[in-house]
């Protein structure tokens, strides 16, 4: 968001933005992952449609916003440098920390990592059943 924001202050198009924001979704590694399951020419397929949805929406939305007049006509955005501040998410944080502590003993203490050890393990075979 704050590399948008910078684009836009630097005078790219609403719709220019929002593509910016939609190409986040288009990642190699993902498209690598495509690749590896579903072959090449599905990535690229896949890939091709991303992109093609993507600009078409910023298109559409570039259009649309402009026509309801929707645009802001100022470039105004502020970029603040973030600092660390005591606040209501801070003291849920560490709340949530806590209690993620505690979980992750408990788990410990009653014999979760050898669950996950049996889990891990095949089944053993089941005897026929006879009728």
């Amino acid at each position: 968001m704050p590399l948008a924001a910078v684009l836009w202050n630097g005078g790219i198009s609403f719709g220019g933005v929002i593509a910016f924001l939609f190409a986040d979704l288009i990642v190699l590694p993902i498209l690598d992952i495509y690749r590896r399951y579903y072959g090449l020419r599905i990535a690229l397929l896949l890939l091709g449609v991303s992109y093609a949805a993507m600009a078409g929406a910023a298109y559409i939305l570039e259009l649309v916003f402009g026509v309801a007049g929707l645009v802001p006509p100022q470039r105004s955005a502020q970029i603040v440098e973030a600092r660390l501040t005591w606040n209501y998410t801070t003291w849920l944080n560490i709340v949530f920390l806590g209690l993620a502590a505690l979980l992750v003993w408990r788990f410990l203490k009653t014999g979760g990592p050898a669950m996950l050890r049996m889990m891990n393990q095949a089944a053993p075979a089941e005897a026929p059943h006879h009728s």
